[in-house]
């Protein structure tokens, strides 16, 4: 991105005032433009008087020292205060409306969702007293939103006023907020009178009661004290050491919510490992972004050769997830969610959602490791980026940093992205291959990630190709990995859950985390990914080609297609109808075969007692397994179809 150092419009005066560590000054009445893609350099403090004003559209860096400030002050020279009407220091959305788009990270792609964004170095937080006005726009995530709060002693009531809602301390009523406490992997309740970033630290990841709240439709104003970036990094360990979850996650929270309703692991459960056994459940680190400027993760799992790097290597990651699911309604109300985006790596390459690595101010994500072993820190000052792609690894770290093009070719990877007929993304799942990569179920997979809610995803492959049906029923992938040696030619099967919904596919290559150029087949090895439906020829797929999803069953192969395989003949299709948790409405659905017209349901508990029994049920929305959410129990869903196709499927509740 071009940045200017000189295009400020300044509307009033602007001075120094050395005498009380500030270098800016901007007096009451003045208004200070930084318009977008412009960056102010404040290299001391910074001050705003009365009704001065900065109205940020671009970037502002304030470079100071421990006896530099950061200062929102009255006529009287006096601090201002919590609840301050007047807006003095304001980062503001320049695409409001766009909240919902993701950037591509790409340096050749313009950015489509931009916004002011701080950039606070070397001022203790003592000094930094002044108030910034935070615009904020999201996705609806359900019941409960998922966000950070990067401001410091800042009282949890104010978030009543400043979004609409009243919040109150009443756990399950949505109106509550609570705290990812990462140590005990239960939800803490979080007291209105408790402040931010002094009762928690400032990367903590809430969750705030999702009732009557609306940060989609109106562009809401977080105010607070930013923090400082001294000491900000922490240590990622001892994520739910010593919690016994029982053998069937059974047991129970402080909160006597038991474990086996809420914790989920699509990484362990791809990877081979088995629901509450090992390292299921366990560290998983829920994150927010501590500061107002973008946070880049691209390079985490690497250890940088640079000169200059980021510092950060985590060296036991296996994944992050980045953002969660966005909800939407349908004309006849039911709601459906799109799919968590996740990345996970390979020798410090990000494969997956790699364009959801820039995360936002105030955005959320949560890291998984593969082991407890290493102490590994995590510094949030050295990964904060204006730019909204990310820096390569090897290029030396600053805040502004460009991105260099890879210098190996080794991971190779092909996005499925489902397109409705809008073409609208609802949904997308990836199949990834590289040299020392795993094909088929196995404890070494590296990169793989269960299906939680994507409309399309893959089967596990057998070692010759096709569904492995020993696995086709315990996990879906929505990241798979093979090695693009031993399964060379063979195919992967893609399943599409709803022909209704999807109803094309966009192909989206990568090599390396890198988008190839459009319309481009060849990856640098000379080879490519190939497409056919069962019975069809095989195609090329090229950078950015879109085709009709016109069967359940799409089969994807790494060079060119085997005879022996082409058939598909010893692939056998399930049901199109699944039994899934929702985490958006914290309930399992029915999602029916498009060819079903009816069907009746029944739920069992384990003693046999039948709990729930509807006859002809409508399959043309999404069917609601209501059940107590106060009994904990398992439970057996047994759907038949008005011609006799029956599926049963177990459930924790």
């Amino acid at each position: 991105m071009k940045k200017s150092l000189s295009a400020i419009g300044l509307l009033a005066a602007i001075g120094s005032v050395q005498a009380q560590n500030v270098l800016l000054h901007v007096d009451d009445t003045a208004i200070t433009f930084v318009s977008k893609g412009t960056l102010l350099y404040n290299g001391g403090g910074l001050q705003t008087r009365g009704t001065g004003t900065i109205e940020n559209h671009g970037n502002v860096i304030v470079s100071g020292t421990t006896s530099d400030s950061f200062k929102t002050i009255t006529t009287g020279g006096a601090d201002k205060t919590e609840g301050s009407v007047t807006g003095n220091f304001i980062n503001k959305l320049n695409e409001p409306t766009a909240y919902a788009s993701v950037n591509v990270n790409s340096p050749s792609a313009t950015p489509v969702y931009t916004y002011g964004q701080l950039y606070i170095s070397g001022i203790p937080q003592a000094n930094i007293t002044g108030i910034v006005d935070q615009e904020f726009r999201s996705i609806k995530h359900g019941s409960y939103q998922q966000i950070g709060l990067p401001f410091y002693d800042k009282t949890a009531s104010t978030l009543s006023a400043e979004l609409g809602k009243t919040f109150v301390q009443s756990r399950y009523s949505q109106n509550e907020i609570l705290w990812s406490n990462n140590s005990n992997t239960e939800s803490t309740n979080f007291g209105l009178s408790s402040k931010f970033g002094v009762a928690t630290p400032g990367s903590t990841y809430y969750m705030l009661g999702g009732l009557n709240l609306d940060v989609s439709n109106t562009t809401r104003t977080l105010k607070g004290r930013p923090l400082t970036d001294i000491g900000a990094a922490i240590t990622l360990q001892n994520a739910a050491a010593g919690i016994n979850f029982g053998p069937t996650g059974a047991q129970k929270n402080s909160y006597n919510e038991y474990y086996n309703s809420y914790i989920q692991d699509v990484f362990e459960i791809a990877s081979g490992g088995t629901e509450w056994q090992g390292n299921f459940g366990r560290n998983i680190y829920s994150l927010a972004n501590p500061f107002l400027t973008n946070l880049d993760l691209t390079n985490v799992a690497y250890n940088e050769p640079a000169a200059n790097g980021d510092g950060v290597y985590l060296s036991t990651i296996y994944g992050i997830k980045l953002q969660p699911g966005t909800v939407t309604t349908n004309s006849g109300g039911t709601i459906s969610t799109g799919p968590d985006k996740f990345v996970t790596f390979n020798a410090g390459i990000p494969t997956g959602d790699v364009d959801y690595m820039v995360i936002r101010p105030l955005g959320t994500f949560a890291i998984k490791l593969n082991d407890n072993t290493a102490a590994d820190q995590l510094n949030f000052s050295n990964l904060r980026r204006f730019n909204y792609y990310s820096r390569s690894g090897g290029t030396d770290y600053n805040v502004n940093a460009n991105k260099n093009n890879p210098t190996t070719n080794t991971v190779k990877q092909l996005g499925v992205i489902g397109l409705d007929a809008n073409g609208n993304e609802v949904a997308k799942t990836y199949y990834v291959v590289y040299a020392n990569g795993n094909t088929g179920h196995s404890t070494s997979s590296r990169i793989q990630v269960a299906n939680s809610s994507s409309l399309i995803y893959t089967y596990e492959e057998a070692p010759g190709g096709g569904i492995d049906n020993n696995y086709k029923d315990v996990y879906q992938l929505y990241i798979n990995e093979a090695n693009e040696s031993n399964f060379q030619g063979k195919n992967i099967v893609l399943k599409n859950s709803d022909l209704t919904r999807v109803k094309s596919y966009k192909f989206e290559v990568r090599e390396n985390a890198q988008l190839i150029n459009n319309s481009t087949f060849a990856l640098s090895s000379g080879l490519g990914f190939y497409y056919n439906v069962t019975g069809g020829n095989a195609q090329p797929i090229k950078q950015g080609d879109i085709i009709p999803a016109t069967t359940d069953l799409l089969n994807l192969y790494y060079d060119t297609p085997n005879t022996a395989v082409l058939a598909t003949g010893n692939t056998v299709a399930p049901s199109k109808t699944i039994v899934v948790y929702n985490p958006q409405i914290t309930n399992y659905i029915v999602r029916f075969d498009p060819a079903w017209k009816k069907a009746d349901i029944e739920v069992y508990d384990m003693s046999g007692k039948l709990v729930i029994s509807k006859k002809a049920v409508n399959t043309s929305t999404d069917f609601v397994i209501e059940l107590d959410g106060k009994v904990k129990n398992a439970y057996i869903v047994k759907v038949v179809s008005d011609k006799g196709e029956v599926v049963n499927t177990k459930i924790l509740k």
